[in-house]
């Protein structure tokens, strides 16, 4: 199942059971059959624009709603069983734990950089900030000018209005985990 059809069941089933509403109710609200829903709600149909036209009509919500990213109660993510969104081999991992969505305005990710490794990163425009707390190992934020060694347990925060680097001098793996944040003018 892609990730618009998974958006679409999770949120149809969810509204569906906010108004207390059976598959035979909505049916008869939409003008959808009922095993066309069913579908839709396990995720084994692909509706047409049409079809999710009159259920977004019926159900008297806007499309935005059916399509959104369904919230989450919970997620647990284990960085190291994802594939790394960048990789540059012997220097530095980055994993995406948490990525940016429009009804978020944080990220969070994993960086790893080996011994004697770097990873530069551009900025990330104005008002933008990031969290960094490391995990393992001391790694050395190059950012505004000045280099910080932020050592295990260490919380470091910055600004990500322009490149920064991140450096590994030790002779062991540091790793850190980052929350990005874009408070658009909120501080």
């Amino acid at each position: 199942m892609d990730y618009l059809s998974n958006n679409v069941a999770v949120n149809l089933k969810r509204i569906r059971k906010s108004k207390s509403m059976s598959l035979d109710q909505v049916a008869e609200q939409t003008g959808v059959s009922k095993s066309m829903l069913a579908q839709i709600e396990r995720g084994t149909a692909n509706p047409s624009l049409g079809v999710l036209g009159k259920i977004t009509s019926g159900l008297r919500i806007e499309f935005q709603q059916l399509i959104q990213p369904p919230r989450e109660d919970c997620c647990l993510v284990t960085p190291q069983e994802l594939l790394p969104t960048k990789e540059l081999e012997g220097q530095y991992r980055v994993w995406t734990c948490l990525p940016y969505e429009d009804t978020r305005l944080a990220e969070v990710y994993r960086i790893e950089v080996e011994p004697g490794g770097t990873y530069a990163s551009g900025s990330h425009g104005e008002k933008t900030r990031e969290y960094l707390v490391v995990t393992e190992g001391v790694m050395s934020v190059e950012c505004h000018g000045e280099t910080y060694d932020i050592h295990r347990d260490q919380v470091f925060k910055f600004e990500t209005d322009q490149p920064h680097v991140y450096r590994n001098h030790g002779k062991e793996k540091a790793s850190c985990t980052c929350f990005f944040l874009d408070y658009n003018g909120k501080q």
